[in-house]
């Protein structure tokens, strides 16, 4: 009988491990979302209609922001606040998603921080040197962590061609060029037409010279593996005069490596270019990857990136159960070098000159 007993019994126990495991690994993030003017807001509401995440919570001040996306996705009145410090009262999520003006993201900070929760914000991270700089010592002293989110983060063409060079598939990393814009905002978008306009704000508080050149500086500093550039110098053409320029070359330099950002309002998608010692590398956008060596030119067969570095709602469950080191292109470090380097590239522009870091 005690025989029997003791199989039953540990037989039972290892069903309870088994469905503790399972209840685990099936545990859907709980988010908060803090503002909705940024568009990527609704790639995650669909995740929560899909069952993917549970929102626990709106914070959007903008009634007409609210009643757009109440409507569009059928959401309930329940999940709005005003206020993320007050939803944050009665709401505990494993982290708040920042879809707010870029300007207000330290805002965002300022409110999770004290409590311990984890942020992740829509690039680029701020829209100065002088918030990231704040951001910093608010982790400093609250030890929370804030992730920056890329749309090229997950693009597949990417991580193939950062698999390639880690391979040493084209040698010694010499020149790398991103080209990044948008084709949705008109040109003369807000009414400027000199190269003030690269850095003057736009509604949400960033700059065009930000929200293009972040993709830039942020791949360039994944790339360089956290080195910081030695100097920056930023290039503007107009061709047209009527023109708000969007349109610019950020050179950074390197030790033996240069980057070139290519900024415009009229690059319909991203993509990625590397010239090595003995070959070069192109991601035309988030799938296709050229590889050109020894004369001879190859279409490479990019893979799917597995989890969690396969989208934003993975590695943020994977940082929240401390499976990935987060020193990378979405870490706090990574981004606040970004922010150093459209700094000094802001400088470029206002003082037409090379800026060394």
């Amino acid at each position: 009988m005690t025989h029997t007993f003791c199989g039953q019994y540990k037989l039972i126990m290892l069903l309870l491990i088994c469905l503790s495991a399972v209840a685990h690994a099936q545990k859907k993030l709980n988010i908060c979302i803090a503002g909705l003017s940024h568009k990527g807001v609704a790639e995650v509401i669909n995740q929560y209609k899909n069952g993917r995440v549970n929102i626990l919570g709106i914070a959007e001040s903008d009634k007409d922001l609210q009643k757009k996306y109440q409507a569009q996705f059928h959401l309930a009145d329940t999940l709005f606040y005003t206020d993320l410090q007050k939803m944050l009262t009665v709401k505990e999520p494993d982290v708040v998603m920042a879809y707010n003006e870029v300007s207000k993201h330290l805002d965002v900070v300022k409110t999770c921080a004290p409590l311990g929760i984890l942020v992740m914000v829509e690039k680029p991270l701020t829209a100065t040197l002088d918030q990231a700089q704040q951001m910093e010592m608010l982790v400093e002293k609250y030890h929370n962590r804030i992730l920056t989110n890329y749309e090229t983060t997950w693009y597949p063409s990417y991580q193939e061609v950062y698999n390639a060079i880690n391979l040493d598939s084209i040698g010694g990393i010499k020149k790398i060029v991103v080209n990044a814009g948008q084709t949705e905002v008109k040109e003369g978008g807000n009414g400027n037409t000199t190269t003030s306009s690269l850095i003057t704000a736009l509604p949400g508080g960033s700059t065009a010279l930000n929200d293009f050149g972040s993709y830039g500086a942020d791949i360039m500093t994944w790339f360089m593996r956290g080195l910081k550039p030695v100097a920056i110098t930023v290039l503007t053409h107009h061709t047209k005069q009527e023109t708000t320029s969007g349109d610019a070359n950020i050179i950074l330099e390197y030790p033996g490596v240069t980057g070139l950002i290519k900024t415009s309002w009229n690059i319909p998608d991203h993509n990625l270019e590397i010239l090595g010692q003995n070959g070069y590398l192109h991601a035309f956008n988030n799938q296709v990857v050229l590889l050109s060596k020894n004369g001879k030119q190859t279409t490479l067969q990019t893979e799917p990136i597995r989890a969690p570095l396969n989208d934003q709602l993975s590695y943020i469950t994977a940082v929240l159960q401390n499976k990935i080191s987060n020193d990378d292109r979405s870490s706090l470090r990574y981004n606040v070098i970004v922010m150093e380097i459209l700094e000094a590239a802001k400088r470029s522009v206002k003082e037409n000159k090379r800026i060394a870091l």
